[in-house]
């Protein structure tokens, strides 16, 4: 036979409460007129404090939490961005310092990828790497845009996303293709 498991937990918690509340009423000498403790005075409770508690319970207050809003921020013309545009190195220059790498790490990248294809946008090796940053098959790089043949842009991004996951900087990157003539 199977037991209704809510069920089972409802009279479980009611034969549990009435234990309580009937050692909380003990406990506080709430037991009044009871013809075993005639000499026992009714209890005055405050009507702010609820009788099922234990004496020894805290009562909380309900706080009211801040509201938080979030302003929606608008683009203003004032602020506008700015296209990325000039030579590839400048492009890349802009994105190394937005991700917060130095000039330092710019050197470095710029080293690399002048080894690795002398940042020519359509730089193709005989095993089939493609683009400035050399991406091994070069449809890798789809996942910056669909224009990742052409686009000097998504290809340095996508260079960039490969070296920060994959050796964490430049310099790194550069050590290595220096050591084993790849990155």
């Amino acid at each position: 036979m199977r037991v209704n498991r809510t069920l089972f937990r409802g009279v479980t918690a009611g034969l549990m409460s009435g234990a309580l509340l009937g050692a909380g009423a003990i406990a506080t000498g709430a037991v009044a007129d009871s013809p075993s403790h005639p000499a026992a005075a009714p209890a005055v409770v405050p009507q702010n404090v609820r009788l099922e508690l234990p004496a020894h319970t805290p009562i909380r207050t309900p706080q009211h939490k801040a509201v938080v809003r979030h302003h929606r921020k608008v683009a203003s013309r004032q602020h506008a961005r700015r296209a990325l545009t000039g030579s590839p190195k400048t492009i890349a220059h802009a994105l190394v310092l937005q991700r917060g790498w130095s000039n330092t790490q710019f050197g470095c990248l710029e080293r690399l990828w002048t080894r690795e294809s002398d940042w020519r946008v359509s730089a193709e090796n005989p095993s089939g790497a493609y683009g400035i940053p050399q991406a091994l098959p070069g449809s890798k790089m789809a996942m910056m845009g669909a224009d990742w043949r052409t686009n000097p842009v998504t290809q340095i991004r996508w260079g960039l996303y490969y070296i920060a996951a994959t050796y964490g900087t430049p310099c790194t990157a550069l050590e290595h293709s220096y050591r084993y003539n790849y990155y």
